[in-house]
């Protein structure tokens, strides 16, 4: 196997042109290392991400948060900006993992991979995040992350393309998210279920709404029936418990060896009807 560690994106982009089907890509190696060991990949070249430079950033610009492709987990969970305009992201952050995982992960990787239960896939998604792709002598192109992920560990990413950055608007002020997450143990455990919803008001009644799961279907998902159900409403009781019987419609969850088919349901109801009360209060 060749090994490559470029210095900037420019040679990185040359490498995955040049190399494309033959090449991975490894930034943290939280998931390609252990891949290898398991022998599910085998790449002929291995192109380390890690020494390119000026793709770890987190920026405020008006309205709009820029995150480079680069940025740790860790430094997610750490961000007083990402605290301020994505809590919804920095609690998922905090939750991923370990320390030693959070100080190596990327929030590229983590979404490059595309696990149905992806932590950062969800709280992007309510967040209505775009992903910058890039790849040599072309223009950057911008992917809604509603449509990124195609299928268990697939991305509409093409094998000479490269995320460059995600970027997401600012939320406003009468804006209330929460995100909440089921594993099977405290530590290092894979999402059970994980549910994000958003939620900005307006004389009572809901003006805009964003659900996303993880975990429950074959990609991390939006929920636009809950969505549709929840938009000029005002959020009461009843509502809530709709939205919990109606949420069970639009997953497709399987059985495996961290829950059933039938528990993945009812607590994705559970979880997200708690989530509706606690950003209606």
């Amino acid at each position: 196997m060749e090994y490559f560690s470029p210095k900037n994106l420019t040679e990185t982009l040359t490498l995955i042109g040049r190399w494309m089907d033959r090449a991975k890509l490894i930034a943290g190696g939280t998931n390609v290392i252990p891949d290898m060991r398991a022998k599910s990949i085998k790449p002929q070249v291995l192109i380390d991400l890690s020494q390119v430079k000026n793709l770890s950033y987190i920026r405020e610009e008006k309205k709009i948060i820029r995150v480079g492709a680069l940025t740790t987990i860790s430094e997610l969970a750490s961000s007083k900006m990402i605290q301020k305009y994505a809590p919804i992201l920095y609690e998922a952050a905090r939750q991923i993992g370990n320390p030693l995982v959070r100080n190596r992960a990327t929030i590229a990787g983590n979404l490059a991979d595309a696990s149905p239960a992806a932590d950062t896939a969800v709280p992007l998604l309510v967040l209505e995040a775009t992903v910058l792709v890039e790849k040599q002598k072309t223009k950057v192109k911008q992917i809604p992350i509603d449509r990124f992920f195609i299928g268990p560990n697939r991305t509409v990413l093409k094998k000479d393309e490269l995320v460059r950055e995600i970027l997401f608007p600012k939320p406003t002020t009468s804006t209330k998210m929460a995100y909440s997450k089921f594993g099977m143990r405290n530590a290092m455990a894979i999402s059970v279920v994980s549910v994000g919803v958003l939620i900005e008001m307006e004389k009572g009644r809901v003006k805009k709404a964003r659900v996303g799961l993880g975990a429950v279907a074959p990609t991390p998902i939006r929920t636009y029936g809950i969505e549709e159900m929840l938009m000029d409403q005002r959020i009461t009781e009843e509502l809530i418990e709709k939205c919990g019987e109606k949420v069970q419609e639009e997953i497709r969850p399987i059985t495996d060896i961290r829950a059933s088919l039938e528990y993945r349901k009812s607590l994705t109801s559970v979880m997200l009807r708690r989530l509706l009360r606690q950003v209606s209060q």
